[in-house]
């Protein structure tokens, strides 16, 4: 059995920036996360309607994913066998915050099923699967810092255990205009290893 795995693409959201292996595929001066992200969505071409109602940190895990699946050429039409392991420290509590504001709010009480939805961090794994077809395991875990041992040891237990075939992984955090987004692909083929110094090295680019 393969124990050896490989990282085939990666990609990082944060300073107003989105790189795909390292490389700027999209920058601007949005401060402002909102601003930003809805800029990116447009250059980055998306078409993902559903993209506008989602909650923020929803909206940087699916852009980044749609950004590195991209490049990986998948067909859009078929069942694609990828894990999806997602971690971050503060969870859903940018969502959180806004839920608790409208409950407390006594003149305008009325909890919105909208937000209400987003309070639970894995949404975003479900936003991402519905596009891509992706209806393996999947997992969000919160740290109080990036864990890459982690997402190294539970990603490579899921392809040697044969549950399935490639794994998305990594960090998605946000809090307000605070965000931070590292996605990496881990196939069974390639020629970058999947090990702890390569996982770190690439959240740091």
């Amino acid at each position: 059995m393969n124990s050896e795995y490989y990282i085939s693409a990666f990609c990082n959201i944060k300073n107003n920036t989105i790189s795909l292996n390292g490389s700027q595929v999209y920058s601007d001066d949005n401060n402002e996360f909102s601003d930003f992200i809805k800029a990116a969505y447009k250059f980055l071409d998306t078409k993902y309607p559903k993209f506008f109602k989602m909650d923020a940190l929803s909206k940087l895990a699916f852009l980044a994913a749609d950004v590195l699946l991209k490049s990986q050429n998948l067909n859009g039409d078929i069942e694609n066998d990828i894990a999806i392991v997602f971690s971050n420290k503060a969870s859903s509590l940018d969502t959180d915050r806004k839920h608790q504001k409208s409950i407390d709010s006594k003149e305008d009480y009325y909890p919105s099923p909208a937000i209400f939805v987003y309070t639970l961090p894995n949404i975003c794994i479900g936003e991402i699967s519905i596009k891509y077809k992706l209806f393996s395991e999947n997992s969000f875990f919160i740290f109080d810092n990036f864990n890459a041992q982690h997402l190294l040891d539970y990603s490579n237990s899921l392809l040697s255990a044969g549950k399935t075939e490639k794994v998305l992984c990594g960090w998605v955090d946000l809090d307000g205009d605070q965000y931070d987004a590292y996605l990496y692909l881990v196939t069974k083929t390639g020629t970058i290893k999947h090990n702890k110094e390569n996982i770190i090295k690439f959240y740091n680019t």
